[in-house]
């Protein structure tokens, strides 16, 4: 039974090994995982500064009230039960999320969504490269030193390149140094807290929002938050023992990442009320603090922002296997970490940084919401059983129908994209601002992540449905 991942296998590799698997398919004998184990890689990753910036841009930038902004946090994270249904397909099917997205979209016709999801993960390690070197000048600034151009230029060149560590190590160097950091990341908040509760103004936006700016927000937070992780979640949940039961996964990945999600964001709300320059820059944060505490939070803050970055350069380049399958995956480490250092130049020197990180967490939803939907639907059809030999083919399988495309799946992910544009209000993403036409209609509301997830999902079940049970009862057969 070990052999096909239906028990435990042996125990962790070495932290220092490193993982020369890519998308293959993780055999029984190697699947030392448990769900506990996401549990504390999940919270280890999100008890990150980044999440208390989001939550200063909705009080200062956004205009909600802090009751407000505590509503639309409380809401907008059980999106991370969308992260938890989109782990426990990895399991099942041994491979990564968008290896595993073949079976929906075809070999071929899943080129697309992966190359819109290695996009994506790139911008995710952008944003924290970009908060990096922006803490970095700070701390500089606090040694008398003045970084300017030059220095930044070296700051974001350190950066990716400390980044690309873990990653290169691979998925048991990662999971037991997040577990190692969520400590200390716990009680950066607490002090954070301590601190900030004196000088809180909870009453400072008396009349709050406009609803419109409300379901920005919640768009926000889902992106930034549930939704924006379901891409990266198979990909680490691959080393679970084929039978583990889907709920324990469910429940260790929602509320792993949830918790911290929700608290920093809350706790960002409340330092935006007292200082607004918390939302002109990540590092504006640290003018609510006092002296003392400015360079140990900095300086724990870029740990944290490298152990997210793990999780994003992993993925992105697992992801870049799915898309271009001669590559090995250090070599797809190796691109990100320089495409990223050559874009992330421009965000660092950019004087519109909210602009693009809005905008870019918002047009994101525009292809994620309906591709998350099709990706649980598919599974839920299929009931999670798999053919992993035909996942990891290029040509032939149970997969490659019509010449390796899969249209019905691609009519979705159009139909659904083009439901979520319409309705979604990036008036606040600066250069790249723009308003649906039925965003415009409706009080500049934006409901793209549901009008999205509920197009495309509906969709793709209404022309794949009897085909896909089909192909899940055929692989539950041969298995």
């Amino acid at each position: 039974m070990a052999g096909d991942g239906s028990l435990p296998g042996g125990g962790a590799p070495s932290i220092t090994t490193i993982e020369r698997r890519g998308i293959e398919y993780v055999p029984g004998q190697e699947r030392w995982g448990r769900p506990s184990a996401l549990f504390w890689m999940w919270a280890g990753a999100v008890w990150n500064v980044e999440y208390v910036y989001y939550g200063a841009i909705a009080v200062v930038f956004l205009g909600l009230s802090f009751a407000q902004a505590v509503t639309v946090v409380l809401l907008g994270n059980l999106s991370y039960v969308l992260t938890g249904l989109a782990s426990v397909q990895g399991p099942r099917a041994g491979t990564t999320t968008f290896a595993i997205s073949r079976a929906a979209f075809g070999p071929r016709g899943n080129k697309l969504p992966s190359l819109f999801n290695w996009i994506t993960q790139v911008g995710f390690e952008i944003e924290g490269i970009a908060f990096i070197v922006f803490a970095a000048v700070v701390l500089a600034g606090r040694a008398g030193f003045t970084a300017g151009t030059p220095a930044k230029v070296f700051f974001l060149v350190a950066a990716v390149a400390i980044q690309a560590v873990l990653p290169t190590l691979g998925h048991a160097a990662m999971l037991t140094v997040l577990r190692w950091l969520a400590i200390p990341f716990v009680v950066l908040f607490v002090v954070m807290a301590a601190l900030t509760a004196g000088k809180a103004n909870l009453h400072a936006v008396a009349h709050g929002a406009s609803w419109g700016m409300l379901t920005v927000f919640l768009a926000l937070v889902i992106s930034a938050g549930g939704l924006g992780w379901t891409e990266n979640a198979n990909d680490y949940s691959r080393y679970l023992p084929r039978a583990t039961p889907a709920a324990p996964i469910v429940v260790a990945v929602a509320v792993g990442a949830a918790i911290p999600s929700a608290l920093l964001e809350i706790l960002g709300a409340a330092v935006g009320t007292a200082v607004p320059a918390a939302a002109n820059s990540p590092t504006g944060l640290v003018a609510g603090f006092r002296s003392w505490f400015v360079v140990p939070f900095l300086v724990l803050a870029i740990f944290q922002l490298f152990a997210i970055n793990t999780l994003d350069l992993y993925s992105s380049g697992v992801t870049l296997q799915s898309l271009i399958p001669r590559l090995r995956r250090l070599h797809c480490v190796a691109i990100d970490t320089l495409v990223c250092a050559g874009i992330g130049a421009y965000a660092v020197l950019s004087r519109s940084f909210f602009g693009l990180l809005t905008g870019f967490l918002l047009y994101i939803i525009v292809w994620l919401a309906p591709w998350c939907a099709i990706y649980l639907v598919d599974s839920w059809l299929r009931r999670n059983n798999y053919d992993h030999d035909s996942l990891l083919t290029e040509r032939g399988g149970l997969y490659f129908r019509s010449g390796g495309v899969h249209w019905p799946a691609i009519i979705a992910q159009a139909a659904g994209g083009v439901a979520a544009w319409v309705w979604l209000n990036a008036s606040s993403g600066g250069v790249l601002a723009s308003v649906g036409p039925v965003s415009g209609v409706t009080g500049s509301s934006d409901f793209s992540v549901f009008s999205g997830l509920l197009v495309g999902g509906i969709a793709y079940y209404l022309l794949a449905g009897p085909e896909v049970r089909t192909e899940g009862e055929a692989s539950r057969a041969a298995r």
